[in-house]
């Protein structure tokens, strides 16, 4: 059996505790309850998720609980989505005393967050994360926001949870495109500043496809370190904390330019890698042996939705528009080596542009065994 892990994280609120173990979400209701008295327990999530988890989680609170429930695709999250959500616990006697659970993977934490931080301008937030993305980075770091037309996550707060509970059992119950979505994730953490996990994925990637518990428990607290590690350094991402935007900056233009309904988000990403890895390689950052191994990686985590004819001048146009963006300067995390990436804004658009043209072909050549 796997042991529970508790990750502090440092936030400018206080440090808060991440719990990563199996069976956890069960007993959600004692780990709130140290959090001190509240005047009512507000459960956020999905019909889908709540069909497989909200029995038990109910049963954690003995009954002590509201549930609010609302569709998590990508195209809901957004302003409406959060002003039906803010009238409804006014609607069920939400109070400032209250504690909001996000219960689900990254569209209901980033909307279940958005609305703890601006609902009676904030109340407590938990997190129960039940996707690979979600544990091993959108839960962690209190980033909270919806999408807008012109771009995604362009309203929203920095808001830390109170608590995050990470059970790798929820992710038994993922379709095996969601679940794949999540390890271009933990790819991302391995090329951005952990060259032993990134060997660990390219022995164990197989083992980890298949769900295996042992290969689980492994990465995923040592993701929630790294991420915490980062965060606790800088909470707002005023410097390093841009590290974890790696592959973002196209992932980001693809989901918006496809209207958010295309592309799981780490789909996305998975592309972004390859986008970004071949950007560092025509700027010489990055050498060729080292852009085979992740690109080889990422296309072994196995089929994403083929890239739409999207012209180049569309995305870049996105991509000036996405919060990244400083001073006019489109920046990107690319890497240096496995290990290790740079922010660079000087980046020609040319050479943006040049890359999306080649991504198609470049997904399909030959990639290293390793």
């Amino acid at each position: 059996m796997n042991p529970t892990h508790c990750i502090a994280v440092r936030a400018s609120s206080g440090t808060y505790e991440v719990w990563c173990g199996r069976g956890i979400l069960a007993r959600a209701g004692v780990q709130v309850s140290r959090l001190g008295e509240n005047t009512g327990i507000f459960i956020l999530s999905s019909p889908r998720v709540w069909k497989h988890w909200g029995p038990a989680l109910r049963a954690s609170f003995r009954g002590g609980s509201k549930t609010i429930l609302f569709d998590d695709r990508e195209t809901s999250k957004r302003l409406p989505t959060v002003e039906r959500l803010c009238r409804q616990l006014v609607s069920t006697g939400a109070d400032r005393r209250a504690v909001i659970v996000a219960l689900g993977g990254g569209v209901v934490g980033d909307v279940a967050g958005f609305v703890a931080a601006s609902f009676l301008r904030g109340v407590r937030l938990v997190h129960l994360p039940t996707t690979l993305v979600a544990q091993v980075d959108s839960a962690v770091g209190g980033k909270t926001g919806v999408n807008l037309p012109e771009g995604k996550n362009l309203v929203g707060a920095f808001y830390p949870p109170r608590l995050v509970l990470a059970d790798p059992d929820a992710l038994t119950t993922l379709s095996a495109r969601q679940y794949r979505s999540g390890l271009y994730e933990v790819i991302k953490y391995g090329v951005m500043g952990d060259a032993a996990l990134y060997r660990y994925l390219e022995r164990r990637l197989d083992d980890l496809l298949q769900r295996n518990s042992a290969a689980l428990g492994w990465i995923l607290p040592r993701c929630i370190r790294a991420k915490a590690d980062v965060v606790g350094r800088d909470e707002r991402e005023s410097g390093l904390r841009e590290i974890l935007n790696f592959g973002h900056t196209f992932a980001h233009a693809l989901e918006a330019a496809t209207g958010y309904n295309r592309f799981l988000h780490g789909e996305a990403v998975g592309w972004g890698m390859i986008a970004a890895t071949q950007l560092a390689v025509a700027r010489e950052m990055l050498p060729e042996d080292e852009a085979a191994r992740i690109i080889g990686l990422v296309l072994r985590v196995g089929p994403r939705p083929p890239l739409p004819r999207i012209p180049a001048r569309r995305m870049l146009e996105i991509m000036r528009a996405d919060k990244k963006t400083r001073g006019g300067h489109l920046r990107f995390v690319l890497p240096q080596r496995i290990g290790r990436v740079e922010v660079v804004d000087d980046v020609p658009e040319q050479s943006v542009s040049r890359v999306w043209r080649e991504l198609p072909s470049i997904a399909r050549a030959p990639t290293s065994d390793n």
